[in-house]
């Protein structure tokens, strides 16, 4: 009986031993994974530093340490997504511009045409406005110092200084033989996040919201409150070519519209400590007022998370075409000697629970190339009326406005400064302009700027012809030429460019951007966006919809195919969107923000 007891206890003792081998085992072998990574960090550390230095010490030519080191940095992260980059100290202005809309300059867009550094835009009311510089004037000398062969970023660096102080700037104008000397004082400059709002004269209030940067939501807040007061029953918010901003301030967008505690917004990354669910902080401006948001391939981000939360929400009614699909959040970290890198550090969920991000960047074609999510392999959400909603691959809206597809040609005229040199020449020769919503390019203008194009000897290239001549290759390779050698033939002649039946067979597109680059030299941004409402079927499905009290209300509450009894109603929770119950991780950090 001893025997027995005894020999059941060395068996029980066994096991113990056993089961805690195991798990040691277990938690061993992370910490050998762990201290393996920390190994292969600090060897390829070592290897980077020990060819650096060699590099330096015997390269036949001299080498230039921080522009190869720099460069090295911005090569291993386009390995990763476009959204983690590394800012230098001496371009810490660049990042500081995207979160905040503020610098210190003259206020105006330069670029380089024609071998020289130009004028391309000068913000309405600032100091190159004021200063009289005009789209078109090339920068020859700044203080005295000669600019003609300077990059666009060594002008730009020249232009921006200390708010207060002055320089002098000497200019040429197109068209003028002697050179103007112009004495500008810089100031803080801070772009405006509202390009233009109004309200119509069906009491449709519209804004034109154009970037995330701090405080921004106080400015939409101070806009929709200036269109109520105007007499606005409704709204139409215009995110359209909205590329994002700080997250925060598109929760305090959506906050204006919502009701106190509500989620917008959920961050999950690799770090949990920093995993947040950002609620509604404040009591809303209005929760009635009909919205519709407007949206394009140029809303991502943070423009998605406004027009997605209240999608979800059943707040708006969304009008366009889909959205970028950017779900991916960027935190800032400090490095070294003033630097700092942009991390993609999680991705964001929206109320329904999907995730909109159309990429994955981990998951790289043989080519290096990123392929969106097919619509087949997303998956379905529920809003909160019970619409179904699809992750992955942006913000489908409720009413799509398909986009014409323009051609190649209308993309080179105008990346090859084409229409922006015809319209220079215009301007010297009409002083004046119909208004915005009037202005229309004659016909006798746009068969003048095809002679423009001509004399130019302009040439482009159509990706329909490159891809042509890499099939003929493949055809030839596989022996299939001889037997559809003809057809190939009547395809090429097809497809081959041709000035003049392009420039007439894309005029609408051609003659649009001309227009909208005319009325930006008289009228600045605000008249090129009224230029373009004047002829914009998503603008005017979304008049339509606010217009339509049944529409709006069918879009956001559509009738069940079968209602539930009354019973089973009642028994359900009274509100089943309430989070406030959910524990809010807080992050001391660094403020997150899209881009």
């Amino acid at each position: 009986m001893n025997q027995l007891y005894y020999m059941r206890k060395i068996i029980l003792c066994m096991l113990a031993v056993f089961t805690t081998l195991q798990a040691a085992a277990q938690a061993q072998a992370p910490a050998d994974n762990k201290n393996q990574r920390y190994f292969d960090i600090n060897k390829n550390i070592d290897i980077f530093n020990s060819v650096l230095r060699e590099l330096d010490m015997f390269y036949v030519d001299s080498v230039e340490v921080n522009n190869l080191v720099q460069n090295s940095i911005r090569n291993m992260l386009t390995r990763l997504d476009p959204y983690t980059e590394y800012y230098a100290e001496e371009n810490m202005e660049d990042l500081q511009f995207m979160t905040t809309g503020e610098y210190a300059g003259i206020g105006a867009i330069i670029s380089y045409n024609n071998g020289q550094v130009v004028i391309n835009e000068p913000h309405e009311g600032l100091p190159a406005d004021k200063a009289g510089l005009k789209a078109g004037d090339a920068i020859l000398e700044i203080d005295g110092k000669d600019m003609r062969k300077s990059t666009v970023k060594e002008v730009s660096d020249k232009l921006k200084g200390t708010p207060g102080t002055s320089l002098e700037l000497t200019i040429r104008r197109p068209g003028e033989k002697k050179d103007r000397t112009l004495k500008i004082v810089r100031e803080k400059i801070e772009v405006d996040p509202i390009t233009y709002s109004g309200v119509t004269d069906d009491k449709i209030g519209y804004l034109h919201f154009g970037s995330f940067t701090t405080r921004s939501a106080d400015r939409v807040k101070k806009t929709v409150q200036d269109l109520k007061e105007k007499g606005a029953t409704s709204l139409i918010m215009d995110l359209r070519g909205n590329g994002g901003g700080i997250l925060d301030e598109a929760v305090d967008v959506v906050n204006l519209f919502v009701p106190k505690g509500e989620e917008i917004v959920s961050t999950k990354g690799k770090v949990k400590q920093w995993d947040r669910t950002y609620l509604t902080r404040n009591q809303p401006l209005d929760e009635i007022i009909p919205i519709v948001v407007l949206i394009d391939t140029g809303s991502a981000s943070a423009s998605e998370i406004v027009a997605g939360g209240l999608q979800d929400l059943d707040r708006a009614v969304i009008v366009g075409n889909r959205s970028f699909g950017k779900g991916l959040v960027q935190t800032p970290r400090d490095l070294p000697y003033g630097g700092n890198i942009k991390i993609t550090t999680s991705k964001y969920y929206i109320p329904s629970g999907r995730c909109i991000q159309a990429l994955d960047y981990s998951h790289r074609n043989p080519d290096g190339s990123v392929a969106r999510v097919p619509d087949s392999l997303t998956n379905v959400f529920k809003t909160r009326n019970g619409r179904e909603v699809r992750d992955g691959g942006g913000i489908t809206p409720d009413i799509t406005i398909p986009q014409p597809a323009g051609g190649t040609i209308a993309y080179y005229l105008m990346a090859d400064n084409v229409i922006f040199d015809y319209v220079t020449e215009w301007t010297q020769q009409h002083k004046e302009i119909a208004p915005p919503h009037q202005f229309r390019l004659s016909e006798s203008d746009y068969e003048a700027f095809k002679e423009f194009v001509k004399n130019r000897d302009f040439e482009y290239d159509q990706l329909s012809e490159r891809s042509l001549q890499q099939l003929k290759s493949m055809m030839e390779f596989e022996g299939y030429m001889d037997v559809a050698k003809e057809e190939f033939a009547a395809l090429e002649a097809k497809l081959h460019a041709n000035l003049d039946r392009d420039l007439e067979l894309f005029k609408e597109d051609i003659t649009s951007m001309i227009e909208s680059e005319i009325v930006q030299r008289f009228y600045y941004k605000k008249g090129v966006l009224l230029h373009q409402l004047s002829d914009d079927k998503v603008y005017d499905k979304a008049v339509e919809v606010l217009r339509n009290a049944e529409m709006y209300r069918s879009i956001l509450r559509p009738l069940p195919a079968k209602v539930p009894p009354t019973a089973e109603i009642k028994e359900k929770p009274e509100n089943q969107y309430s989070w406030e119950s959910k524990k809010v991780e807080r992050w001391n950090g660094g403020k997150m923000f899209l881009v």
